[in-house]
């Protein structure tokens, strides 16, 4: 027997109008400012290094309490909350167009095309500018996830994400178990423990082969080498996955669209998602502080800790951000209307940073990234994110998308929504709908 389609079954308490939902555009604009942080340490080079963490070891207090922040709260909590909001947006996306009466095979095959673009958004990104591109990691997990359980039932995706979750809590416990050992029991008991090799290869290390080469036309090839691995390795890493998951059962029940019907549930995830997202990424802070020393080798010992409490954080931060915009509810002007303007076009000024990051700091640029410390990075990664917030609320003020935004509607939709292509109003909705050719009529 088919189980029934929950895009179209009836949501509990639909929202009214075609006004657009604040709490995920207030989430990813403020996030952005995270990634901005996150991203700029990899353009970094010269520098001493932790093989598992991306940010340097040396410098000043003031770049080592930066950078210990960075491993508390935004390191591996971005990429898994954009996740999550990726797949509410997935659920979002086919809603409105099944509503106006747009045909079920039509919609799937527009959710596929903007997948299929999405991954060569990434690797045009990673190829020109930014080897840790992770748009290309999102269009994949939404082709294969989209095409196994889109239609699957709310029970069928909660046994999916526990089997998930229990493969990354699994994952984590053997690799702290295991470094615990090398790192103290076997010595203690007299064990020789010969260095463990690493092949070459940590997260500290790539920095310099990525961002150090002189060389354009050279590092093209170590940045398509690096994205090649990273995206099927996001994927196989299963927090991407399971956080897409997740945010098609928040949007099948309009969390961040009613925050006022859930605030208690939110409250609680908020709370308790920051809360073991911090807790999870202390000893990878204490390693990095040398409080903390492991076995040579063992590094990756609190590796499977990291993305399983990153996970817990980043959905810990959209749940944040539902109970702000139920705070914020008709007030949005000023700085959060700005917030929100990046969100809505995150992908332009996603790729925006790499434009400035890039040349500036790579090798075959300015070379800034060998003299720049964490504390000068972090200025000009908020620096980025300042000028987009003026860059955004520009964009608003006219009811223009962001170019990246633009062109990818175009490439998703086609003649199979052209109404999805009319300019929008300050709250998201559509100005002048056409008709849809198969519909006769579009309704908002």
């Amino acid at each position: 027997m088919t189980a029934p389609d929950p895009r179209t079954a009836p949501s509990p308490a639909p929202s009214p109008g075609p006004s657009r939902a604040l709490a995920p555009d207030l989430a990813r604009g403020v996030m952005l400012l995270f990634i901005a942080i996150a991203n700029v340490s990899w353009f970094l080079y010269g520098g001493a290094v932790h093989p598992a963490v991306v940010h340097p070891t040396d410098g000043g207090v003031l770049d080592r309490v930066l950078a210990a922040a960075a491993i508390l709260f935004v390191d591996a909590r971005v990429y898994p909350m954009f996740a999550f909001l990726f797949g509410y947006g997935m659920v979002q996306f086919t809603r409105s167009r099944t509503e106006r009466g747009i045909p079920e095979p039509v919609v799937r095959r527009m959710l596929a095309r903007r997948h299929w673009w999405m991954i060569a958004f990434g690797f045009v990104h990673a190829a020109l500018l930014f080897a840790g591109d992770i748009l290309g990691a999102y269009g994949l997990a939404g082709l294969i996830l989209a095409a196994i359980f889109f239609r699957r039932t709310d029970r069928t995706l909660k046994i999916v994400v526990w089997v998930l979750g229990g493969m990354l809590a699994v994952s984590a416990l053997f690799s702290l178990f295991g470094a615990v050992m090398l790192s103290w029991v076997l010595p203690a008991a007299g064990v020789p423990v010969e260095e463990i090799p690493n092949g070459g290869f940590t997260v500290g290390s790539q920095r310099a082969t990525l961002s150090g080469d002189e060389n354009y036309l050279v590092s093209i090839g170590s940045r398509l080498l690096f994205f090649a691995a990273g995206l099927f390795g996001q994927v196989l890493g299963l927090v991407i996955p399971a956080c897409i998951l997740l945010g098609w059962l928040a949007a099948r029940h309009r969390f961040l669209e009613d925050p006022q019907r859930h605030r208690r549930r939110l409250a609680r995830t908020a709370f308790w998602g920051i809360l073991i997202g911090v807790l999870g990424a202390i000893p990878q802070l204490l390693s990095f502080l040398e409080v903390l020393p492991l076995a040579e080798g063992a590094w990756w010992g609190y590796m499977g800790l990291v993305p399983l409490t990153g996970m817990f954080g980043g959905i810990g931060y959209a749940a944040l951000f539902g109970l702000v915009a139920l705070g914020l509810r008709d007030r949005v002007r000023g700085l959060p209307r700005a917030v929100a303007a990046i969100g809505k076009r995150s992908m332009t000024f996603y790729l925006f940073q790499s434009v400035i990051f890039a040349p500036v700091l790579s090798a075959w640029g300015l070379g800034l990234g060998e003299r720049f410390g964490t504390a000068a990075a972090f200025a000009l990664a908020i620096g980025v994110w300042l000028v987009s917030l003026g860059i955004a609320a520009l964009l608003e003020r006219r009811g223009l998308r962001g170019p990246a935004e633009a062109l990818l509607r175009r490439l998703t939709y086609r003649g199979d929504d052209p109404s999805g292509l009319q300019p929008e109003n300050r709250d998201g909705a559509r100005v002048r709908p056409a008709p849809h050719p198969t519909t006769g009529g579009d309704h908002p």
